[in-house]
């Protein structure tokens, strides 16, 4: 007898066949003397659509809404269908006598499998493999140590829930949206209020007002003071600062206060996902998305790191005795001396970096113990590692220790304050980068200095005395690297003070999702990319002004990736969770029905749609500015160019083929009118002309 094993990708499959003897190749399976491995192509099967369950929901009608379907239905996906029967089949094989559940170690991997064995009807034992990384010494360690199946139910419950309540909220609110105002709209359970966090900012940056301040700063010589009292550095008043300058020029300062404090810095935390993409985002300007694809490529292809999808940011003590190995397989160009010096040393990471309590399912990502090859990897690739590699070599070596010196300077009872700082030992700060924090609402702290040869008491000369003109600055707009922090930590923006403790750790979607988000508003149009700004358009400020307050709101959506977390781990309810959801789509529903705004395009061209000859949108995609219909149900695009004449004959062919199958669609009469259309087209002499 043979266990089968299914993974999610050809490629994961062709190296676990590799590793297990599977040699001889099949369509759609390798076998070997005791395994059969397939492969899913991400998911073969998925939810099924509303026509499934009623035909009646083919046409979009406000009036059939809420769909409420009782038992959710599952079905093949048809372009993946036939990867499909390969697998349904080899389920079905008397000589399978257990199956390996080898899909990614995640909420969405187990959903691919299980699915799959749901609908193929699968009752014989299965197992799982559980690895977080793609060596060949993990994978035969992983099979040497399968799990029971059933130990991943809940996680398994958690993500059927989420598919069901994206399917219930997204599917339900779009169609009402878009029958209501008979515009392509659509909103979804993640994605609408991550949209509203981007809105709220833009508003607050329109209304931003801006103000002049000063700030004072004294010249003593062979250092500067800058002003503070009791309010902080700014004074909003220049009346004040007339006041301030006219009392202080020309006086003599003494330092009244000298500290000199030893302090410590520890190394920041290794990376989980989202702190990886932010830090891409913020040095390599990657998008969320790209560094989410080239990070599986060094996980899959090069296997140099471990798992990417995690949210952990610790390692547990059973990976600490593996460290010096993979400290060894990264020890070439410019990390060799780097691993030289922390392994002259016995290696003792902290409960910083080791902590089994702060590990669920996968550790955080660090490099595995294959050999680096920088060589085979691209610019994209090898700028990632390097990321990981030198927080890796960070969080293993010693705090960044120096010796901070504040002074302060006091003249006519006023305050001038001074920094400096001696370096005693960089620590980590020598290996990792150290990138500057952009995030808003941070306080400007005061500028370094030299300070040397100072003493409490002494006095000082002020060769000069300066008031400084500034503005303040409007909100940023968000980037990627700081929209990923608010989904992370949407705290800020929920006013319930148990519930915003509640969700520390959660957030918006999952670090595996964000990604997907995020270009799912931009491929939407609510959303466009100004340089490394994230802007709402004018359809994105309108859809969050037409949907429920409560969709909007980041406390509802928050609360329900709380509650699919605790599934996960056993604590939560699914019957529970999908009834919940279920009374929030049909409350959806009826706001939208009950809403008496107006929704207005403010991108309508003058450019006319080539098939129904409405006037077209004019949207920004991915490959530059494009026409779209704003007539929903003919849903025609183009390129801006091909507005100019230049339509392309394939495109052509495609519109033709459009207004055939909108004829032929229509009854008697549009079949004929289909048909005849279809033989003018066929005529000779319809070829481009020479």
């Amino acid at each position: 007898m043979k266990q089968l094993v299914l993974t999610e990708k050809p490629s994961v499959a062709r190296e676990i066949a590799r590793v297990l003897n599977c040699q001889a190749k099949n369509k759609g399976y390798l076998e070997g003397p005791n395994y059969v491995v397939t492969w899913a192509l991400g998911h073969l099967v998925t939810l099924a659509e509303p026509e499934d369950y009623d035909q009646k929901y083919k046409q979009w009608r406000l009036e059939d809404l809420p769909m409420l379907p009782e038992n959710m239905k599952l079905k093949v996906i048809r372009q993946t269908s036939q990867q499909y029967q390969v697998v349904s089949h080899l389920m079905k094989r008397q000589d399978i006598s257990q199956l390996v559940i080898a899909t990614d170690a995640g909420r969405e991997g187990e959903l691919v499998a299980r699915w799959i064995m749901k609908l193929s009807n699968w009752k014989k034992p299965f197992k799982r493999l559980w690895i977080s990384s793609q060596t060949d010494a993990a994978i035969r360690e992983g099979f040497a140590s399968l799990k029971p199946g059933a130990e991943y139910n809940n996680l398994y419950d958690a993500a059927v829930c989420r598919a069901e309540a994206d399917w219930l909220i997204g599917l339900n609110v779009t169609r009402a949206l878009t029958c209501k105002f008979n515009a392509q709209l659509n909103a979804g359970r993640v994605q609408t209020p991550t949209l509203a966090m981007m809105v709220q900012r833009e508003e607050e940056i329109k209304k931003f007002v801006p103000v002049d301040y000063w700030t004072i700063r004294a010249d003593f010589g062979d250092y500067f003071g800058d002003w503070r009292g009791q309010d902080g550095n700014r004074l909003f008043d220049y009346a004040q600062v007339e006041e301030l300058l006219a009392k202080l020029q020309g006086q003599a300062g003494q330092i009244v206060e000298l500290r000199r404090e030893n302090k410590s810095e520890p190394a920041p935390l290794a990376y989980d996902l989202t702190e990886l993409q932010r830090d891409a985002n913020r040095r390599y300007a990657f998008s969320a998305q790209r560094t989410l694809n080239v990070l599986q490529n060094l996980y899959e292809r090069h296997k140099i790191v471990t798992y990417p999808r995690t949210d952990s940011r610790y390692i547990t003590r059973d990976i600490v005795p593996t460290l010096p190995a993979r400290l060894r397989g990264m020890a070439v160009g410019p990390y060799a001396d780097l691993v030289k010096q922390i392994l002259q040393k016995p290696l003792t990471p902290s409960k910083r970096f080791v902590d089994d309590s702060k590990v669920s399912d996968h550790h955080a990502l660090i490099p595995t113990e294959q050999p680096l090859r920088l060589t085979d990897l691209t610019g994209d690739e090898r700028n990632l590692y390097d990321l990981i590699a030198r927080r890796f070599l960070a969080v293993l070596s010693p705090p960044y220790r120096f010796e901070q010196l504040t002074l302060v300077t006091r003249i006519k009872e006023e305050s001038f304050y001074a920094r400096g700082k001696l370096v005693k030992d960089l620590g980590w700060r020598a290996v990792a980068f150290q990138l500057a924090d952009r995030e808003e609402g941070k306080e400007e702290s005061l500028p370094e200095q030299t300070l040397a040869n100072l003493s409490r008491g002494e006095a000082r000369t002020v060769k000069s005395l300066k008031a400084q003109k500034g503005k303040t600055k409007p909100p940023a707009r968000y980037t990627e690297a700081t929209l990923l922090s608010a989904m992370e930590s949407p705290g800020k923006f929920i006013e319930d003070e148990e519930l915003r403790e509640s969700i520390k750790g959660g957030g918006l979607g999952t670090p595996a999702t964000r990604a997907e988000i995020i270009e799912k508003l931009i491929s939407t149009f609510y959303v466009e990319r100004n340089g490394k700004e994230l802007v709402p358009t004018a359809k994105g400020i309108q859809l969050i002004g037409l949907v429920a307050s409560e969709l909007r709101s980041p406390e509802l959506t928050a609360q329900w990736e709380q509650s699919l977390t605790d599934i996960a781990r056993g604590k939560g309810s699914r019957q529970a969770f999908i009834r919940g959801i279920r009374e929030n789509t049909a409350a959806l529903v009826r706001s939208v029905a009950a809403d008496n705004s107006v929704y207005k395009a403010d991108n309508i061209s003058k450019t006319k749609c080539p098939v129904c000859g409405k006037y077209m949108l004019l949207v920004q995609g991915k490959r530059g500015k494009m026409f779209v219909c704003q007539d929903r149900s003919c849903g025609h695009r183009q390129p801006e160019k091909e507005s100019l004449g230049f339509t392309s004959s394939k495109r052509a062919s495609q519109m033709n083929q459009k207004l055939i199958s909108q004829y032929s669609d229509s009854g008697s009469i549009g079949n004929n009118l289909g048909d005849l259309l279809r033989e003018a087209l066929a005529k000779p002499g319809r070829e481009k002309r020479k």
